[in-house]
């Protein structure tokens, strides 16, 4: 069986969609598939190296652009199926050709778009609810990354839940792990922290990560410690609009900064090193982060929201998505060293059970499942 994964669709700045295909191609590789990959100019080397066993395409540059990528997907991508004899076709990312010459199997991440529109722009939440429903109708087999996500879209546009593969995803444990004091202090360093101790956030400031709620948590919870942590926020900017306001109300002698785009080579060193890890977040699809500093043996703090406890498990602790449960919560993570400890060894177990291997074969299974129905 030929697959052609439609990698298009990544921006050059990797963020969850980016990750999860650049991890899924090689545990794919390495399970057997015969693969060609579509991607943007721009990625060819890296998607290469990645895997250089399958027949990598660069698309036109013309196809950079969203409006020009969706276009080339309904006609050059549908081409290239027929010229590479790809037997089964995977867009990894909600959108898919309306005619495909083979099955098509489409990745639909979270379903907030029906059950959050609010935290979404409203032309974005129009486009991804429209492509859910187009792949509910036409393609042969939906891949999702949690039982959470199937179940939203499930009720929110009727779909067969037979449809669905679930295939949650794995953490690259080469990249997320505990690391030593040295390598915490290397990133601090870069941070500018001067050995202050600090929350991490980690992740793109849109409004349903819930960073405005978590800044004025952070504030109520840490304002008469006698060494308050510093709130390092990062991730690209996004588009919630509150939270610069937010942190402009942050009492003087507290420290909340926005760190932006943080190297993945950083990573390992900022959330192994943080005293909490805090993600309140409004509702995911997965919740990849939370996943990660798991890995790297943090102690995390999430909501109950869709798909968390089913990353989460009894690895991590809970809070609501208010201000004041974000600040009880926190407040006894950060006055109990001795559960901070515990969360920490539990969760770096508990990350160990997801693999990008095991993700591989439940997307394998999805493509015979497609082709088995053509």
């Amino acid at each position: 069986m030929k697959i052609l994964i439609d990698a298009t669709a990544i921006p050059e700045d990797r963020g969850g969609v980016g990750r999860y295909v650049d991890a899924l191609l090689p545990a794919l590789v390495a399970e057997g598939a015969d693969l060609v990959v579509a991607c943007q100019a721009r990625d060819t080397e890296v998607v290469s190296g990645l895997v250089p066993s399958a027949e990598v395409v660069p698309a036109p540059t013309r196809a950079a652009g969203r409006p020009a990528r969706l276009l080339w997907e309904q006609t050059g991508l549908v081409s290239l199926v027929r010229s590479t004899g790809a037997q089964v076709l995977h867009s990894p990312h909600y959108t898919m050709p309306r005619f495909s010459p083979v099955p098509v199997v489409v990745t639909l991440h979270d379903a907030t778009f029906f059950s959050h529109p609010e935290v979404h722009s409203p032309v974005k939440a129009r486009f991804f609810r429209s492509a859910t429903r187009t792949a509910v109708r036409r393609a042969a087999a939906l891949v999702v990354p949690s039982r959470a996500t199937r179940d939203e879209v499930v009720r929110y546009t009727h779909a067969s839940p037979d449809a669905f593969h679930v295939a949650y995803h794995g953490v690259d444990r080469a990249l997320f792990h505990p690391v030593d004091e040295a390598e915490q202090e290397r990133v601090r360093q870069t941070l500018d922290l001067h050995g202050r101790p600090y929350v991490a956030f980690l992740g793109t400031l849109e409004p349903r990560k819930n960073v405005p709620a978590l800044v004025r948590g952070w504030v109520d919870a840490v304002r008469d410690l006698p060494e308050p942590p510093a709130l390092l926020l990062a991730g690209a900017p996004g588009w919630d609009e509150e939270v610069d306001p937010e942190i402009a109300r942050v009492p003087e002698g507290l420290v909340v900064r926005r760190t932006g785009y943080l190297p993945l080579a950083d990573l390992a060193g900022y959330l192994s090193g943080a005293l909490v890890v805090a993600y309140p977040t409004l509702g995911e699809g997965f919740g990849l982060p939370v996943l990660e500093a798991m890995s790297c043996g943090a102690a995390v703090l999430t909501t109950r929201e869709l798909s968390m406890p089913e990353v989460g498990g009894d690895a991590v602790d809970y809070c609501g998505t208010d201000d004041a449960s974000i600040s009880v919560a926190l407040r006894t993570l950060l006055t109990e060293p001795e559960h901070r400890a515990q969360l920490a060894a539990e969760a770096t177990a508990r990350a160990g059970e997801f693999t990008w291997r095991s993700a591989a074969r439940t997307h394998l299974a999805a493509y015979e499942a497609a082709l088995s129905v053509a």
